[in-house]
């Protein structure tokens, strides 16, 4: 059990650190870091913004990224805040056309990534992978909201 545990931990981490290291030499042409790569492909897809809570919620991040990244990519003049609002982050995000043409290089470089990470895998390998990858990972979310059960 505990290779198990070993191995699992270990290729996650090392997918983790590889595809960072791969973001950030991607967005280092822009004055930006790997985590940004995220935010932006997020936002290229919903092209009628969206607010900071729903960025945390897509993205899986906290309120204090969010703000942080969104507040970078700002003074870059990558995004804009939308609409009149009185809280800033309740406004609407929404990629500005410097914006939306990083992001669609950034969105197109992360698919040849992606595509190039699972050469050698059957389409059939791929389906197994990304379902039992997303049922270990609403597992692992259920464990940690209630801790692991005494034995």
């Amino acid at each position: 059990m505990i290779d198990r545990f070993e191995k699992f931990s270990f290729s996650i981490n090392e997918i983790f650190r590889y595809w960072h290291r791969l973001a950030a030499d991607e967005l280092k042409i822009y004055g930006l870091k790997g985590p940004h790569a995220t935010y932006l492909t997020t936002l290229y897809r919903y092209e009628e913004g969206i607010t900071a809570p729903e960025l945390c919620e897509l993205c899986a991040k906290d309120k204090s990224d969010v703000s942080r990244m969104i507040s970078i990519m700002e003074q870059k003049g990558l995004v804009k805040r939308d609409g009149g609002l009185k809280s800033a982050y309740r406004a609407k995000i929404k990629l500005t056309d410097e914006g939306k043409n990083v992001a669609k290089a950034i969105t197109e470089r992360a698919a040849l990534a992606v595509e190039l990470a699972g050469k050698g895998l059957t389409d059939e390998n791929r389906d197994v992978f990304y379902s039992s990858l997303e049922i270990i990972m609403n597992n692992l979310r259920d464990i940690s909201k209630k801790g692991l059960p005494e034995e």
